[in-house]
């Protein structure tokens, strides 16, 4: 934790009330919001949020057997029910309002908007029907409002192909692995839910470029995969063998977490196959993607995923995977790509588009290496998508600090007309924007933990904008 010398109460504007607008409601923003109120207690803090409810990935990222990891959203409550905090939810900034009038209304804005796109693979076939990013089938079986129409095509394949080895890959591949039995209690969407129930898929492959020693799964993840009811895991011994270069030797020599994964994988890839298992969940390395390729009597529909065998080269922990020339098909109905996140612009913001993040120092967005004058950011939108819930605590303390040291310095602007949501809210009810307080979501979480409650469940979640207004608002 970055430490700021001196006392925020002997600033230039210490006897003025700043004002700050946090854009994005996930964990980076109410971290945010929770030290800016700490270290600044005499301070207001407005969250806005695009969508009618807080919390970002936590209700729309995290796995709904994961209950436990959703029990941060207590300590988000107490920042949201403080009397010098306000979330105002379904208020798209870039559209509903803009950054130059919300810089008018505020002495600083952080954006913490996280990450709304998906890294693409760029190659052959990858637009044809059955070819989707993880992130919008994680969105879908979450409820997200706006992923709930969505087709994945469960029941029209037995083979499902997820590209990348990290937590959101493992994740997508125990939801589609599980029986419906095991998710019937938890808070997935009743769309997802009922889909899953017709799935025809007894095959899962979650495919990695490189070997086991560099597989980004943690511990946790891939034990669970190991456990699952009529699902059995599968390792290649070849791959566990092809794998173990002198390179990745000396990689799970070097961090002992490498090495519980390797000792799983290796037992794993060890054990009798379970010819009584209904269900495969087969983990499959040294492959490289190449192309997506159609079926013969429908052009547009995904019928094989076409791979190249990779070896590792390079020294410890700069192994990369080279191609080897050999082929390896797959045939299956579905592919979930799991490469990576990209955040997306804001309009009136610089953009890295090459780091798909907003340029900064700190924290502070910089544009032609100047600070913009009040302008923050924080979480995904300032790192890159890395890290877990809990690296946003740091992060967040980084942008505060930042903030306090420009207030020290005077560089913040704290003016009588920086009055925040109370000119904010003038101009939305101009433009008919129908915003929600934390008051009116508790009501569509009432709502929703009644409707969970019928039917066993934590919750059943709302997936229309249109009926958690109807909820909010009646």
């Amino acid at each position: 934790k970055r430490r700021v010398h001196g006392d925020i109460a002997n600033c230039p504007q210490a006897k003025m009330l700043p004002r700050f607008g946090i854009v994005g409601s996930g964990p980076a923003g109410f971290y945010t919001a929770k030290y800016l109120l700490k270290e600044i207690p005499h301070c207001r803090v407005d969250i806005y949020d695009r969508l009618p409810h807080p919390y970002g990935l936590v209700r729309t990222g995290v796995a709904p057997d994961h209950p436990e990891v959703k029990n941060v959203t207590h300590d988000f409550d107490k920042v949201a029910t403080d009397e010098r905090c306000r979330f105002i939810g379904n208020v798209h900034v870039g559209r509903d309002i803009s950054v130059p009038e919300m810089r008018s209304m505020y002495s600083a804005l952080v954006f913490s908007c996280g990450a709304s796109e998906d890294r693409r693979l760029g190659i052959p076939g990858e637009d044809l029907k059955g070819v989707h990013s993880a992130r919008s089938f994680v969105n879908w079986y979450n409820g997200h409002a706006e992923y709930a129409q969505r087709q994945f095509g469960l029941d029209q394949t037995d083979t499902a192909v997820i590209i990348g080895q990290g937590n959101v890959a493992i994740d997508c591949a125990r939801i589609l692995s599980k029986t419906v039995d095991e998710l019937r209690h938890t808070d997935i969407a009743e769309h997802a839910l009922d889909a899953l129930s017709k799935s025809t898929i007894k095959k899962v492959h979650v495919v990695g470029r490189r070997g086991p020693v560099q597989a980004a799964f943690t511990m946790k993840e891939l034990r669970e995969v190991t456990k699952l009811d009529v699902c059995e895991a599968v390792v290649s011994q070849e791959d566990m063998f092809n794998g173990f270069t002198a390179a990745s030797e000396e990689e799970i020599k070097a961090e002992r977490a490498r090495k519980r994964i390797y000792d799983l994988l290796k037992t794993v890839s060890d054990k009798a196959p379970n010819t009584e298992a209904s269900r495969h969940l087969y983990i499959r390395f040294l492959l490289n993607p190449l192309c997506f390729v159609a079926t013969s009597d429908e052009p547009t529909k995904l019928s094989v995923a076409q791979f190249e065998k990779t070896k590792l080269e390079g020294l410890p922990g700069d192994q990369r995977a080279v191609g080897t020339g050999v082929i390896e098909e797959i045939s299956c109905g579905l592919v979930l790509r799991s490469i990576g996140y990209r955040s997306l612009p804001i309009p009136d913001l610089p953009f890295d588009v090459r780091r798909a993040v907003i340029p900064n120092v700190q924290g502070r967005v910089v544009d032609a290496g100047e600070h913009i004058s009040g302008v923050y950011c924080v979480g995904w939108l300032k790192r890159g998508p890395s890290g877990i819930i809990g690296t946003n605590i740091t992060d967040a303390q980084d942008t505060v600090a930042s903030i306090m040291e420009d207030m020290q310095a005077g560089k913040v602007e704290i003016k009588p007309q920086h009055t925040g949501f109370e000119e904010a809210s003038k101009l939305l009810s101009a433009r008919k924007a129908l915003w929600v307080s934390f008051e009116e979501w508790l009501k569509i979480s009432k709502e929703e933990e009644a409707r969970g409650a019928a039917v066993g469940k934590p919750r059943s979640k709302i997936t229309s904008i249109g009926e958690m207004l109807k909820v909010a608002h009646g």
